[in-house]
Parts: structure tokens; C-alpha cells; sequence
């Protein structure tokens, strides 16, 4: 069974930067296209990022060029470079599969950012 892992959030002050890792279980892997999600609090999940596998990527409005979604095929590992940080990204963050289906989710990695 699939199995992701996202780690890497924290506390920052606004401006601040942030890496997410996604570590994904799965053999193809480098076939998947790949998406960072994440769910502020008392709000629906959202689609922040997406990378396919062959590098294509899209991005929300909302984090346009200040995310970067990034991965490393050999590792099974996604990235979310995170920089000039706001309030409003504060959620919790989650990686998923967006092709063949999602998989069972993680626990999440939680960004928050302080005025």
C-alpha cells in the first residue's frame, strides 16, 4: 500500500521561508503526478501545487511565485519550497498522488505563520 509522509513545516514569522518533503512508499513513483494540498483551519483542502512526471507544474493563484514544488524521482520525494511567507498560508500541508487516484492520506505537516 502507498504510503506518504510529509514533514519539514513549523512556525515562521511572515516573510519567513519553508521546505516541505513528501516521502513517498510505491515503486512507480516517477510516474505520478504529484500535488501539495493543504486545509487552513476550518476550511476545505485545497490544491496548491502540482508537478507531473515529466516536470510540468501549476501553481494556485494564491502562491504563484512563491512556492516552488520540486521532486527527486530516485528518492520518491516531493518538495514545496515555501518563501515570503504569509498569515494566510497557515494550514496544515498534505501531499497526494493527483493521477491513478489518491492514496490514503498522511498525517499532514502543519505551517504556521505569524504576523
Amino acid at each position: 500500500q502507498v504510503q506518504l509522509v510529509e514533514s519539514g513545516g513549523g512556525l515562521v514569522q511572515a516573510g519567513g521561508s519553508l521546505r516541505l518533503s513528501c516521502a513517498a512508499s510505491g515503486s512507480i513513483f516517477s510516474i505520478w503526478t504529484m500535488g501539495w494540498y493543504r486545509q487552513p483551519p476550518g476550511k476545505q483542502r485545497e490544491l496548491v501545487a502540482s508537478m507531473t512526471s515529466l516536470g510540468t507544474t501549476n501553481y494556485a493563484d494564491s502562491v504563484k511565485g512563491r512556492f516552488t514544488i520540486s521532486r527527486d524521482n530516485a528518492k520518491k520525494t516531493m518538495y514545496l519550497q515555501m518563501n515570503s511567507l504569509k498569515p494566510e498560508d497557515t494550514a496544515v500541508y498534505y501531499c497526494n498522488r493527483i493521477n491513478y487516484g489518491l492514496v490514503p492520506w498522511g498525517q499532514g505537516t502543519q505551517v504556521t505563520v505569524s504576523s
